[in-house]
C-alpha cells in the first residue's frame, strides 16, 4: 500500500521584545533562575496584567507581511492545564478570536515554488521551562528544577493548514518562516535559545484517501535538521504501525535526537479539555485601522519584493535573487557591498556571496552577521578583479588574507605584500608569449594542424612562465594573434 504523509505545523516564535506580553519584567536570557519572574507573571493575587503594545504591533507587522486578515477585535483566553512549569496553571492565549487570520508564506522546495495557506497567528504567553538533566538535590539524587524566567515570555503561535505533504516540505516551509520573522524584526530567530520551536502535527493515510489519519504531534523541535529526522521518522513508524494491523493513538510525542526516534510524552488533548474561557483580567484586544496603517508605514522592504527588485534592477537570475535574500543580514552585506562595487557588478558580488563567503562561514561555524571581512572590502576585492590588478585565483588568496585580519585588511596591502599583482603590460606579456611559443614549436604546429586544445596547453605554459601572474584575457588575445 502506498501511503501520503500529512503535516501541520505550529511554529512558536518568540517575540523580540524587552519586555513580557503581560507585566514590564526583562525577556533577557542568561539570568540567574526565578530572578525574571514577577508577580505578574506568576498571577499572584492583587496582580493584574498589562497588554504589551510592542507584542501587538509585532503581531500585526506579521499578519500584513503575509498578506492575512488582521482582526480590529481579538480576544484573550485562558488555557488551563497543570504542568509544574506553568505557575498559573492557566496560560494565557487567543482561541475564538486570534490577532492574525489566513495569510501565505512561499518557499522554495528544490527548484518549485510553494505557497502554504496559513490558519492563524495568535498571541500568548510562553511557560517557564523544567530542567530535567544534570539537575540534582544536595545529597546528589536526581531532581527536577523549575525556571520561571520564561514565563510570560510573548509568543506568536503561527499555525498552517495540514497541507505539507513532506518532511522536505516542512522545513522548507520552516526556514522560510524563520528567515521572514527575522528579516521583519519580529523575533531574533534564535533556535537554540528556543526562540523559534516548531510542533509538527503527523498523519498517514493511504494515497487517494480524503479523510485524514489520526494525528500525533511532535513538540518543541528547535532544529531543523531535527524536524526532518523527526517527521521521517514518525510517519515511517505510523506505517508500520497499520501495515502491522495496529491504530495510531492521538498523542504528544517528543524527539530523541541521540536515538534519532520519537517517544510518548502524553495523551493528546482537543481544546475542550482546556477548559478556554474569556480572560477576565483582560480587555477584548482593538486594534484601529489607523494603527493597522500606521504599521504598514513603517514596514520593510519584504524579501519577495526585494527579489523582484534584484532582477528588474539589477538583473539577477531568479535563484540569485533569493539567494541574496535569504535572510535580511545577506540582503544587506549585499547592497552595502554593490553601494561600493557598482551596480554593474552585481552578478560579481553575488557569486562571491554565494561561493567563498558562504563557503568560509559554514567552515568557520559562523553567521553572516558575523562576517570578519565587510561589504566595502569584498567590493574593493570585486573592484581590483574587474580592473586587471588581479586575477580570480589571486582574489581568493586576498580573500582568505581579508578573513584573517592581515595587513589591517586593506585590499592593496595584501596584494602588495604578496606580490599578488597581475602583469597587465602588453609588451611583458608579447614578451612571455614569444618565449614560449619558440621553445614550443611542436605545439604550435598541433594547434595549426586543426587540435585546439593545444592553444590551452600554450595558455597554461604561458601562465606558468608568468608564475600566474599573467592577465589571462590579454594572454589569450596576444597569443590569437601570433599564431594567426
Amino acid at each position: 500500500m502506498k501511503w501520503e504523509i500529512v503535516i501541520g505545523l505550529e511554529t512558536h516564535v518568540q517575540l523580540s521584545t524587552a519586555s513580557k506580553i503581560f507585566s514590564g519584567s526583562s525577556t533577557a536570557v542568561g539570568a540567574e533562575p526565578n530572578t525574571l519572574a514577577c508577580a505578574t507573571d506568576m498571577a499572584l493575587p492583587g496582580t493584574l496584567p498589562v497588554m504589551n503594545r510592542g507584542a501587538v504591533e509585532k503581531a500585526i507587522l506579521f499578519g500584513l507581511a503575509i498578506n492575512a486578515d488582521v482582526a480590529e477585535f481579538s480576544q484573550f483566553e485562558r488555557k488551563h492545564y497543570f504542568y509544574p512549569d506553568l505557575p498559573k496553571n492557566y496560560q494565557t492565549s487567543q482561541l475564538e478570536h486570534p490577532i492574525v487570520s489566513g495569510g501565505q508564506v512561499s518557499f522554495m522546495v528544490g527548484d518549485e515554488l510553494k505557497t502554504l495557506t496559513l490558519t492563524r497567528a495568535h498571541l500568548e504567553e510562553d511557560a517557564g521551562k523544567s530542567l530535567h538533566e544534570n539537575y540534582n538535590l544536595d545529597d546528589g539524587s536526581p531532581a527536577t528544577g523549575i525556571d520561571l524566567n520564561r514565563t510570560g515570555t510573548p509568543l506568536l503561535e503561527v499555525v498552517t493548514e495540514p497541507d505539507l505533504r513532506s518532511a522536505a516540505e516542512a522545513v522548507a516551509y520552516a526556514r522560510a518562516l524563520h528567515s521572514l520573522v527575522v528579516w521583519l524584526g519580529v523575533c531574533d530567530g534564535n533556535m537554540q535559545e528556543g526562540n523559534f520551536r516548531c510542533d509538527a502535527n503527523v498523519s498517514v493515510r493511504p494515497v487517494g484517501q480524503k479523510e485524514l489519519g489520526t494525528r500525533t504531534e511532535i513538540k518543541n523541535v528547535n532544529s531543523f535538521r531535527f524536524l526532518e529526522r523527526a517527521i521521517a521518522y514518525e510517519a515511517q513508524r505510523q506505517i508500520e504501525v497499520l501495515e502491522d494491523g495496529g491504530t495510531i493513538v492521538q498523542e504528544t510525542r517528543l524527539y530523541d535526537d541521540v536515538n534519532d526516534e520519537t517517544r510518548s510524552m502524553r495523551t493528546k488533548e482537543d481544546a475542550q479539555d482546556y477548559r478556554y474561557f474569556p480572560c477576565p483580567d483582560l480587555p477584548p484586544l482593538i486594534v484601529s485601522k489607523e494603527w493597522i496603517e500606521e504599521v504598514r508605514q513603517s514596514m520593510p522592504e519584504l524579501p519577495a519584493a526585494c527579489r523582484a527588485r534584484y532582477e528588474s534592477e539589477l538583473g539577477l537570475s531568479a535563484y540569485d535573487a533569493a539567494k541574496m535574500t535569504v535572510n535580511r543580514e545577506t540582503a544587506d552585506y549585499f547592497e552595502a557591498a554593490l553601494a561600493e562595487a557598482g551596480k554593474k557588478q552585481a552578478k560579481t558580488v553575488a557569486n562571491w556571496i554565494m561561493g567563498d563567503v558562504n563557503a568560509t562561514l559554514n567552515s568557520s561555524g559562523l553567521e553572516m552577521a558575523e562576517i570578519p571581512v565587510t561589504p566595502a572590502a569584498l567590493a574593493k576585492l570585486v573592484t581590483r578583479i574587474t580592473d586587471g590588478t588581479i586575477s580570480h585565483k589571486a582574489a581568493r588568496d586576498v580573500f582568505q588574507a581579508l578573513w584573517a585580519g592581515e595587513n589591517d585588511a586593506d585590499v592593496d596591502k595584501i596584494i602588495e605584500a604578496k606580490g599578488l599583482k597581475q602583469i597587465s603590460d602588453s609588451g611583458a606579456i608579447e614578451a612571455l608569449v614569444d618565449t614560449v611559443l619558440e621553445a614550443n614549436a611542436d605545439i604550435v604546429e598541433e594547434y595549426r594542424s586543426g587540435k585546439d586544445k593545444a592553444f590551452n596547453s600554450l595558455v597554461g605554459r604561458v601562465m606558468r612562465e608568468a608564475k600566474g601572474k599573467a592577465n589571462p584575457a590579454q594572454v589569450n588575445e596576444i597569443l590569437k594573434q601570433k599564431l594567426g
